[in-house]
């Protein structure tokens, strides 16, 4: 019977705005992730308005941001 290694997590969800109503819990800032899509989408669910509050995530080994809300511009 083959084992499975637990992926590893390699991006990191970052709240720049305190998150009302967030999913993710108010006790930590960093929240990590092995999923691209899985990430960015509790990223955007995580904050009540995501084109008023900044959320990035971050790509770990790289330290790239990878995704982040557009808070506070004006298109």
């Amino acid at each position: 019977m083959a084992t499975l290694k637990a992926p590893p997590h390699d991006y990191r969800i970052e709240n720049v705005d305190a998150a009302n109503g967030s999913l993710l819990p108010p006790s930590s800032s960093r929240h990590l992730f092995a999923d691209y899509s899985l990430a960015v989408a509790v990223a955007v669910k995580s904050v009540a308005d995501p084109t008023r509050q900044e959320v990035r995530v971050v790509h770990i080994p790289s330290g790239e941001v990878v995704f982040r809300t557009s808070a506070g511009q004006a298109f």
